[in-house]
């Protein structure tokens, strides 16, 4: 089978979300955040994953976007995190970092699709 590095990633970075989260919930009683961080953190590869089996291209793209979209949101709930309280307890620079490189390859992978299959003008 193909390797797929974006789908590689994005399933590393959804398990370590997930150890992040626990620690949050089990350790600081903290839940809200946790729980924000855990579902939009693991639906970045949920998304990829969908978008393996595209109908078409175009639903490709828009999956890509989607799961986009999450990476961007769960740059917000860490950022939040390293803000808080609950910075200095986390390791928010490695998730964060993990995170931008996540985004950096979804924005590049529906530029590159959009310009290869979106409308011709």
């Amino acid at each position: 089978m193909k390797e797929n590095v974006v789908m590689d990633k994005s399933f590393k970075f959804a398990l370590n979300v997930i150890k992040a989260s626990s620690f949050l919930i089990h350790e600081k009683r903290e839940f809200i955040l946790s729980k924000q961080l855990v579902r939009s953190g693991t639906s970045i590869g949920a998304l990829i994953k969908e978008a393996e089996h595209a109908q078409s291209k175009a639903d490709f793209i828009n999956k890509m976007n989607i799961a986009l979209k999450e990476a961007n949101e769960t740059e917000y709930w860490l950022m939040l995190i390293k803000e808080s309280d609950y910075g200095s307890e986390v390791n928010y620079k490695s998730l964060l970092e993990e995170c931008k490189e996540l985004i950096r390859m979804l924005v590049s992978i529906v530029k590159t699709s959009k310009d290869l299959y979106g409308p011709k003008k």
